[in-house]
């Protein structure tokens, strides 16, 4: 496990590239405020959107998470308590004022910048109505 890649992975390199192409400035490897030992993959700090990008077997992918039958148990308690975390994460993030932006590692980077941006774009907008009043 210790040479599975935990953070700059393909696909979020592809999602970043993709998003700084597009002019938007962002944080890599943000901690979650108030939860330790937890990064957001990619935060608009400004704004407060969180991405995440999901291993499939890691967190449990619907369509791609596997069980390993050596170990059965132990895993299935692992990757459990991994989805259970991200669980957490995302409600203590939401609770806190945060839009969190969830994808797996098999979606496209284009199709996941693109709903990413537009996200960012929205909050940018509201922001600054807020401010006009």
């Amino acid at each position: 496990m210790s040479r599975q890649a935990s953070k700059n992975t393909a696909c979020e390199l592809a999602v970043r590239r993709l998003l700084h192409a597009a002019g938007l400035r962002y944080r890599i490897e943000y901690p979650v405020p108030g939860m330790a030992r937890r990064r957001m993959d990619v935060a608009f700090t400004s704004v407060k959107v969180a991405v995440l990008i999901d291993g499939c077997f890691w967190h449990g992918c619907p369509q791609h998470a596997t069980q390993p039958k050596s170990n059965a148990e132990w895993w299935r308690q692992k990757l459990d308590r991994n989805m259970t975390r991200d669980a957490e994460t995302t409600e203590h993030l939401t609770s806190a004022g945060w839009e969190v932006l969830r994808f797996w590692e098999h979606e496209d980077p284009k199709d996941v910048a693109l709903r990413v941006a537009t996200v960012v774009e929205l909050r940018k907008a509201q922001r600054g109505r807020g401010r006009n009043r």
